[in-house]
């Protein structure tokens, strides 16, 4: 069974959605229900999913930050955005970010099963071809994970993408994905997520950067979720903890510009 997260800030869009999903018999189960994007970050960071369908209009965080805060999680997810008729650029502009595919409301149940059987059909085909890499690649040198390593030392965190480390080297990025978690026992987006963490705490208490600026430096366009993801992490805010290490006497501030 695939996993399935309904992101949308109306309950009963969610309701009929997760009713409408079970009514189809695929081989698909809604896991989990979130309000907006930021919530669904801070799910998806401690649980797997294998598909999330949004909504694009949502308050504190919609669907297309979502969308692109996601990409900075380095994970490869999938997601479907849905829409009103009037929105559709916005769906444009989400399927250049690399959304799968999109439905508009009101969603029918027929579009709703062709969409998700074509995403399955995709989802199938992507897991045939990485089990084949896989089995060819098995005894592949710790040298592509020294690579990998070398390539993320070099390269400014915001700039920091699965996808992008993957075409460095030349291999498929869901395989690169299970052979640093095989590799090196931490998942690629809980190891990128630590070197944002301790670089912010380096730029928290030696410069006089904002708060949005170290966000930017670090990789997280939306400084709601840095100093969530912060204090998930570290145990205070990032504000908190600058002002902790000024009151310790803990480094000294410079200015960066």
């Amino acid at each position: 069974m695939k996993r399935i997260l309904l992101v949308d800030d109306e309950r009963w869009v969610r309701t009929a959605l997760k009713w409408t999903i079970n009514k189809l018999n695929l081989p698909l189960e809604v896991v989990h229900e979130c309000q907006n994007g930021l919530e669904a970050l801070d799910w998806i960071k401690v649980n797997d999913v294998d598909l999330i369908l949004t909504d694009i209009r949502m308050p504190i965080m919609d669907g297309l930050t979502l969308v692109k805060e996601l990409s900075s999680l380095n994970g490869a997810y999938n997601v479907i955005v849905i829409s009103v008729h009037d929105e559709f650029q916005f769906v444009q502009q989400a399927m250049r970010s690399g959304v799968t595919d999109y439905l508009l409301k009101p969603i029918e149940e027929t579009e709703l099963k062709v969409c998700l059987e074509k995403w399955l059909t995709k989802i199938s085909n992507e897991e045939l071809t990485s089990k084949t890499i896989v089995s060819e690649k098995e005894n592949l040198p710790l040298s592509t994970i020294d690579r990998v390593l070398e390539y993320i030392e070099k390269t400014p965190l915001d700039q920091i993408t699965l996808k992008e480390v993957a075409e460095s080297i030349h291999i498929n990025p869901s395989y690169l994905s299970q052979l640093f978690k095989q590799q090196l026992n931490i998942k690629f987006v809980d190891y990128i997520t630590e070197l944002r963490i301790e670089e912010s705490k380096r730029l928290l208490q030696h410069t006089t950067l904002r708060m949005s600026e170290i966000a930017e430096r670090v990789g997280y366009s939306d400084l709601a979720y840095f100093s969530n993801n912060f204090k998930r992490i570290v145990g205070c805010s990032p504000s908190e903890y600058r002002n902790i290490k000024s009151k310790t006497g803990d480094g000294k501030l410079n200015k960066i510009r």
